[in-house]
């Protein structure tokens, strides 16, 4: 059996993705690692970072964003697909540019793929999610972010990056997944305020157009505002092994809010809204009542094959 890891990328160092952690995080159980990396600006140096990680599994295909001629982040599924295309092996293992697995789900994740190979029911990996918020203590379980993304898929059956590459699509059909038993740490939320607010300027860019996104950033405050933190969860776990260092780096912890009332001259994040506050209580109590994910909404890439 032969895994292959993928990702794509463009300017991670100049919008403080850990792009080097996110493959350095599953590299242990690849055969060979495939990364597309878009021509950045001048003062990004990701790609100089992706080859600094010195490892002859990795290949790197370079590219351009053809940004001006896209909208809806399509770009983003584009540039995973030519990675994508790429991968020789029978599974391959999708990781983002600020996804990291943590180290103790390596083994787990090996196991199940070697035990659903040749199953053809199975079209790829489910994995849990735990989206991290403002620093590395707290997270979201808002009902306004996904809980679940197909991540490892079979390779050579049809399956592609779909929309904004979330997620997957065969044949566009959402995927047929068994779970992964495993779980993606996402720090895509986790910058400091400049740099995430900046980010947020080039997702929007890639999503409605230079223009557009301009005159609404424009109008912004130069930082991210995460809001009173005091109301997430706290996170007591550990984190993965390679995040160590640069979780080390946090120096933003005076600009964060940790307790009050949010500033009212801003607009109220997803999980600040009533009505996802009232569905993500319900949700809370269902999933303590009956156990496992509750949605009380359709919105999902693949189909869970519980039997699996």
């Amino acid at each position: 059996m032969k895994i292959s890891g993928f990702s794509m990328v463009r300017n991670a160092t100049k919008l403080y993705y850990p792009i080097q952690k996110a493959i350095e995080s599953i590299l242990p159980i690849c055969d060979e690692f495939v990364i597309a990396i878009g021509e950045g600006d001048k003062d990004d140096n990701t790609r100089e970072l992706v080859s600094n990680i010195g490892s002859d599994k990795i290949r790197i295909i370079d590219t351009v964003w053809d940004i001006e001629n896209q909208r809806n982040g399509m770009v983003h599924s584009e540039q995973s697909n030519i990675a994508l295309d790429a991968c020789s092996g029978d599974w391959c293992f999708y990781i983002q540019a600020d996804e990291v697995v943590h180290e103790k789900y390596l083994p787990v994740i090996k196991d199940r793929c070697l035990e659903l190979k040749d199953d053809n029911d199975v079209e790829g990996l489910v994995f849990d999610y735990r989206h991290f918020w403002g620093d590395y203590d707290h997270y979201q379980i808002s009902h306004g972010w996904y809980k679940r993304e197909v991540r490892v898929i079979k390779n050579n059956i049809g399956v592609r990056s779909n929309k904004s590459a979330q997620g997957f699509k065969r044949y566009g059909e959402r995927v047929k997944a068994a779970h992964s038993n495993a779980e993606i740490f996402h720090y895509g939320w986790v910058r400091p305020p400049k740099y995430m607010e900046n980010k947020r300027r080039a997702f929007h860019t890639i999503h409605w157009g230079k223009d557009q996104s301009n005159n609404f950033h424009d109008q912004e405050p130069q930082e991210f505002d995460y809001g009173p933190l005091d109301r997430l969860p706290v996170y007591n776990g550990t984190h993965p092994e390679v995040m160590q260092d640069w979780i080390a780096k946090m120096n933003w912890q005076d600009k964060l809010q940790y307790s009050g009332e949010p500033k009212n001259n801003r607009v109220k994040h997803k999980h600040e809204k009533i009505k996802n506050r009232i569905l993500t209580s319900i949700e809370q109590k269902l999933e303590r009542k009956f156990g496992g994910k509750i949605y009380l909404s359709g919105h999902r890439n693949y189909q869970l094959l519980g039997n699996k």
